[in-house]
This record gives structure tokens, sequence and C-alpha cells, in this order.
């Protein structure tokens, strides 16, 4: 596994990739309500992030319909927008990636429609905080498998499981390369495997089951992806590089 080692010019471009991402979350955040369609988003989305000069790095991607994945409810990931309306009560998963100068930003948030109960307030702090604690503890010559470990330790910890058969992923002039970072430890020592080190660049993303980490995938899409229980689900991602021994972010607004 070759994990790409990049130089500060080339994280200020895939900074200025990732600031579109976060500029279109917010701004989804700021605007999606209930009586939209996912169809409506997905516009929404994509006209957003073409004004702010990145091309929608999703649409066609891998055969991908369109520009935004929007997972709602038992959908964990790869959600598929179509003319379901949004409704309270809802929560609603927005997965954006995003390409300027050949150089690619991605992201993703759950975000409440109207008032939510108690437990989906629990279940998308579960994958925020997961995220935000994996970004705080990562260090230069950590092992990927140890930061994997330590995300499934989070998750199993709040009371729930991470989806298994995907991950988070690296990210520069493609929008997935090496390494792979699962949310779970694959295999069964965390001592081993490639370390991270300053330079690289990728994205986590906590994707969290209530209680089957199986993943399902729609027969009738053939993209969107469900726990087992099919129960509700969240995710949250962040891309980020290794700068002076930490983790900086990429995709947020300053």
């Amino acid at each position: 596994m070759a994990i790409p080692l990049r130089k500060p010019k080339e994280i200020e471009k895939l900074q200025t990739a990732g600031l579109a991402v976060a500029k279109t979350l917010h701004y989804l955040e700021q605007n999606v309500k209930a009586g939209m369609t996912l169809l409506d988003v997905d516009k929404m989305g994509e006209d957003y992030l073409r004004s702010l000069g990145a091309v929608p790095a999703f649409k066609g991607l891998y055969g991908f319909p369109n520009a935004v994945c929007t997972s709602l409810n038992e959908v964990v990931i790869h959600g598929v927008p179509d003319n379901t309306v949004l409704k309270d009560g809802d929560i609603l998963g927005i997965d954006i990636g995003s390409q300027i100068d050949g150089w690619y930003g991605d992201a993703a948030i759950t975000m409440p429609i109207g008032k939510i109960s108690k437990e989906d307030e629990d279940l998308i702090a579960c994958s925020k905080d997961a995220l935000y604690y994996a970004i705080d503890i990562i260090k230069q010559g950590m092992r990927f498998k140890e930061l994997s470990l330590a995300l499934e330790e989070f998750i199993l910890g709040r009371g729930y499981v991470p989806l298994v058969k995907f991950c988070g992923h690296g990210i520069g002039k493609e929008p997935h390369c090496d390494p792979e970072v699962p949310n779970y430890l694959d295999g069964h020592n965390a001592k081993q495997g490639p370390k991270i080190k300053n330079g690289m660049i990728f994205c986590i993303e906590p994707m969290i089951c209530q209680k089957d980490e199986e993943p399902v995938i729609d027969p009738d899409d053939k993209w969107s992806v469900r726990s087992k229980d099919n129960l509700r689900t969240s995710h949250y991602e962040h891309q980020v590089a290794i700068v002076n021994g930490k983790a900086k972010i990429l995709t947020k607004i300053d």
C-alpha cells in the first residue's frame, strides 16, 4: 500500500476542495426542511456546490446518478435521491464530494428534520462525537489499525455498532484511494499495518448502526446501504490532513 505524502501546496488545493464541501453542507443544513423531496435536496446541493466553482465529484462516480448522497432514516450511506418527501421527525444523512482543479473534497453530516426524538439525537451524536474523538487522538506514528480500534471502542461504548464492509478512505487526485480506514479493527492485531505520517490525507467517517453491523444493499436502486436490523442509522465524515503530527480538518468553515 503506497499512501501518498502531500506537499503543503497540495494540501492547500485539497483544502480548497474541502471548503466547498463544508460550505455546501452548511448551506443545506440551514435550508433543508420538511416538505422538500430528496431530489430537491440534491438539486439544491449541486447548484450551490457549482456556484462555488466546484464539480460534484459523486455525479457519475462508479455510476452513481446524482450529486448528493441523501441517506434517509434507515439508510446509513449511499442513499439515492428520489421523490420521497421529508417530514418532521426524519433524520437525513447528506454526503457530498467536490472536485476543483483535479483535487477532491468529501464530507458528510446527519441532520434532523424538524423535531426529532431523544433516541435519534443520541444516534446522531454518536457518529459526530466518534468523528471528533478520532480526529483529536490522531498523532504521527499511530497505526491506522489503532485508529480503527479506537473508533470501534468509542462506538460500542455508546451502545451502538459500526457498519462493517464500508470504511473511510484516502483522497487526493482520486476520490478514493489508500488507506482504508474502517470504523472497527479488521483482524486481531492493532499493532500492525501502515502508520500515520505527516502529509497523509484521508477521510474518517463513522457509520453507526443500532444492533446489527451487517450491511444490506437495496435491491432496487443498487446503492442505498441499510443495516440488517433495518433500524435508523447515522453518518458523519471529515477529510483531514496530517500536519505537524496532528490531524487538520480540511472540510470545515473557519
